[in-house]
């Protein structure tokens, strides 16, 4: 399993972006990050700027969101419902598109409960437990 640093990570999401913005092609991974970085306009100037963002915190406390943490939340959710996987989020985000009537509202609402059940294991130094992000996704779909 690829498990990249920090620093990895964002570099992913510029190069992404760089690429982009040369017109160069994107490989692998970076195709399916495309369209999760032009969802977020608000992103973009960030994105121009890894000297600058490349290091920067963003620190809870400060009310203040990662928006790296964000997108990877958006690139982990994308991977689940390619594979379905944990099994049955492809039809709860389905149910919660039609529900919301835009998709992303939908995946914000996955990204939203995928992050809680992060939060939870790490808090409890467990593996996420899939049975409460499928609960929590339930949950807004019920709301």
């Amino acid at each position: 399993m690829f498990a990249p640093t920090r620093e990895q990570a964002r570099q992913f999401f510029f190069e992404t972006w760089r690429r982009y913005r040369a017109g160069r092609p994107l490989e692998g991974l970076q195709q399916t990050a495309l369209p999760l970085l032009l969802l977020h306009p608000e992103y973009h100037p960030l994105l121009d700027r890894p000297e600058h963002y490349l290091h920067k915190n963003w620190l809870p406390d400060e009310g203040a969101l990662n928006p790296f943490l964000h997108l990877s939340l958006h690139l982990a959710v994308q991977e689940q419902l390619a594979i379905d996987q944990p099994r049955g989020i492809r039809a709860l985000f389905d149910k919660l598109r039609a529900r919301l009537g835009e998709e992303h509202d939908a995946l914000h609402a996955l990204v939203e409960c995928l992050g809680e059940t992060m939060w939870q294991a790490q808090r409890a130094t467990a593996p996420p437990d899939e049975h409460l992000y499928l609960e929590c996704v339930s949950r807004r779909l019920a709301a």
